[in-house]
């Protein structure tokens, strides 16, 4: 299980433009992991639309939204372009990087959020109870807004 403050696990997976994505290749930026449990579902499709709508807002604060489910690359070209996704999608097909985040269950990929910070720690973790809920953007933005006012002070 990660904890605030954790080293984030380093991993490599195929994004959905066919180029591979490493999170360490990412140092020095702040990046939002965003695990869902599938394309095209209701609950997962309002999330991801939501953080759209308010990617200027994760931008303004220098974050970069990265989703990752199980799903093929295919699935996730469709999905993307079907509801014009501004981020990257990364397939884990046999959930090796949601095991590593804790993110793993029994029926496939449990519903996360990560903040990784500059330095590659977490700084903000969240993984759902249950599947029907989600992290809202508002939340994400304000915990994320209070994570800077904390290293101001």
């Amino acid at each position: 299980m990660i904890e605030l403050n954790d080293k984030a696990p380093d991993f490599t997976l195929q994004s959905d433009s066919g180029d591979d994505y490493r999170l360490s290749s990412h140092m020095g930026e702040r990046v939002l992991l965003v695990f869902y449990p599938g394309d095209n579902t209701p609950i997962c499709t309002r999330q991801l639309c939501e953080y759209r709508d308010g990617i200027e807002s994760f931008a303004d604060l220098g974050v970069s939204v990265v989703g990752i489910s199980s799903d093929d690359l295919e699935s996730h070209r469709a999905f993307r372009n079907k509801h014009d996704l501004p981020f990257v999608l990364l397939s884990d097909p046999d959930l090796e990087v949601a095991r590593l985040y804790g993110c793993k269950g029994a029926l496939g990929m449990k519903r996360a959020v990560f903040l990784v910070d500059e330095k590659g720690i977490v700084r903000y973790a969240h993984i759902e109870a249950l599947a029907l809920f989600r992290r809202r953007a508002k939340e994400l933005l304000e915990a994320i807004r209070g994570l800077d006012e904390d290293n101001e002070s």
